[in-house]
């Protein structure tokens, strides 16, 4: 998501950041020389950065992700319980230009127990097992949609409808935010079921 345009921190930039970070991961160092962090500003999330910080040196690479600011920083830990504290605390700023943005973040970061919610947004979102016939291709793709922003209420609820896919179930859905940040799933109508695809958590 947004890899475009996450741009690469310099090596003095990523001693200054691991020197602060490193002592708050779960029981990993992360060495500056063999580290790549990537930055990326979330327009909700106002004087904060985003970090994707990685070290591809080892077997089983290592990856965290931080929102970043110059005197706090916070880790993220795929709950949802954290992003909506976090939503509070920054706090989040939404609008109808951003707020694509923000759902494609959330989706991205939360992880429940038995996996994610995967947005669907074309055939190249999907994790085939396999690569599928081109007439398979069509007929997944016609039933896919982007992220829409349907209505925003007097309320300040943003509406939005969605294709997403949870295990091996391709289903489509409209999303209500709140202007706090709180997501939740409406009216989920099944597209396909027992999709040939690789599993979000095991990869097979």
């Amino acid at each position: 998501m947004f890899k475009e345009a996450f741009k690469k921190l310099e090596l003095k930039d990523v001693i200054t950041i691991l020197d602060k970070v490193n002592p708050e991961f779960d029981g990993v160092i992360f060495d500056p020389i063999e580290t790549i962090i990537m930055t990326f500003e979330f327009p909700f999330y106002p004087n904060f950065i985003f970090l994707d910080i990685a070290d591809y040196s080892v077997i089983s690479p290592v990856q965290r992700f931080v929102l970043y600011s110059d005197d706090k920083f916070y880790v993220l830990n795929f709950t949802n319980e954290l992003i909506y504290q976090l939503n509070k605390k920054i706090p989040i700023c939404l609008n109808k230009e951003i707020i694509t943005d923000y759902v494609r973040f959330f989706f991205t970061y939360v992880s429940g127990q038995h996996g994610r919610f995967l947005i669907t947004e074309s055939v190249d979102d999907i994790n085939w097992k396999e690569e599928p016939l081109l007439t398979t291709r069509k007929a997944v793709g016609k039933m896919l949609i982007p992220i829409t922003l349907k209505n925003i209420e007097k309320n300040g609820d943003y509406k939005l409808q969605i294709t997403m896919i949870f295990k091996d179930l391709l289903f489509k859905s409209n999303i209500c935010v709140t202007k706090t940040g709180f997501v939740h799933l409406i009216n989920e109508e099944p597209l396909i079921e027992d999709m040939p695809i690789l599993d979000d958590i095991f990869k097979q």
